[in-house]
């Protein structure tokens, strides 16, 4: 679990069509403008308003949920995995990794990088699987990595003593000084960043308490540490990774992060407000002595 960042040579490119960041913000902004209530939260009874889906704290975190290409997708092989998943209690944080690639890869090649940092990591390394929990490449496109559930609180194998209560997010690519940094992947990784510490009610500019379980890293003791809720690998650990370009991202990466949470809070309370009203009109048609017809499902319930 020292140094997962590493160099990796290109293969050939296999036709894949990719999701990029500008659709994962299209869902996104489709999503909040469209429903009712936000994704993944438990349905309300069509005749009833329901204050405890309008009142969850974490309702803007769901409805931000990125578009993800999942463990079949980009073809992970059942029979290298030797690790059984295990949770923490939460993302409390979430740590920046570079993978090391080329960065003038078609991102038609990704899959195949994918797989071929799960077999390094899986047989080569021992690990049994993916240190990373998630994987982004240059055209903003999010591949799950460690088995366990993108929405849960997976301990991966990323970042020495500081795995568990934390989300291992790699580029794919080499950020050193003065290298820039796409635009989708910068999206993509606000995006993803504010879903999985919303999931916790966590703000991307804040300081969070996490477990140091290796006192061989930049931690001297065991024990809870204060560090920012969205940390380079660098930082809890002697590495060049993520590369000085995403060091020096870190800090609009937060701000990003923070405002992408910002703006589906006003989004969901707007549309709560709006399925609010739908649902009155429903009962009022439905009341005794109105005259008019039932109105059927509430569109939004």
């Amino acid at each position: 679990m020292r140094g997962v960042c590493g160099s990796h040579r290109p293969r050939r490119p296999l036709r894949w069509a990719v999701t990029g960041a500008g659709a994962v913000i299209a869902a996104v902004v489709t999503v909040l403008a469209l429903s009712g209530t936000p994704p993944f939260a438990a349905s309300p009874d069509p005749g009833e308003r329901s204050p405890k889906a309008a009142a969850d704290p974490y309702a803007p975190a769901k409805a931000l949920r990125p578009a993800i290409v999942g463990r079949k997708q980009w073809g992970a092989d059942r029979r290298l995995l030797d690790q059984k998943p295990r949770y923490a209690d939460s993302v409390h944080a979430v740590v920046i990794h570079h993978t090391g690639h080329l960065n003038d890869y078609d991102c038609a090649e990704s899959p195949h990088y994918v797989r071929d940092m799960y077999e390094a990591h899986a047989v080569g390394k021992g690990w049994g699987d993916l240190g990373y929990n998630f994987l982004v490449d240059r055209c903003g496109t999010v591949f799950e990595g460690r088995l366990g559930g993108v929405g849960r609180a997976v301990v991966g194998a990323h970042t020495l003593g500081l795995n568990r209560g934390t989300t291992g997010i790699a580029v794919i690519g080499t950020f050193p000084e003065g290298v820039p940094v796409p635009k989708p992947l910068r999206e993509s990784l606000a995006v993803l960043i504010a879903w999985k510490l919303g999931l916790t009610g966590i703000a991307p500019t804040a300081r969070t308490q996490v477990v140091s379980t290796n006192s061989s890293t930049r931690f001297t003791e065991e024990g809870s540490v204060s560090v920012p809720a969205v940390l380079g690998h660098i930082d809890a650990y002697e590495t060049n990774c993520p590369g000085e370009a995403l060091v020096r991202l870190l800090p609009t990466l937060r701000k990003e992060a923070a405002q992408v949470q910002s703006k589906a809070k006003v989004l969901v309370k707007k549309d709560a407000g709006r399925a609010g009203t739908k649902k009155a009109k429903d009962r009022a048609r439905r009341a005794p002595g109105s005259d008019a017809r039932p109105a059927g499902t509430v569109p939004d319930a």
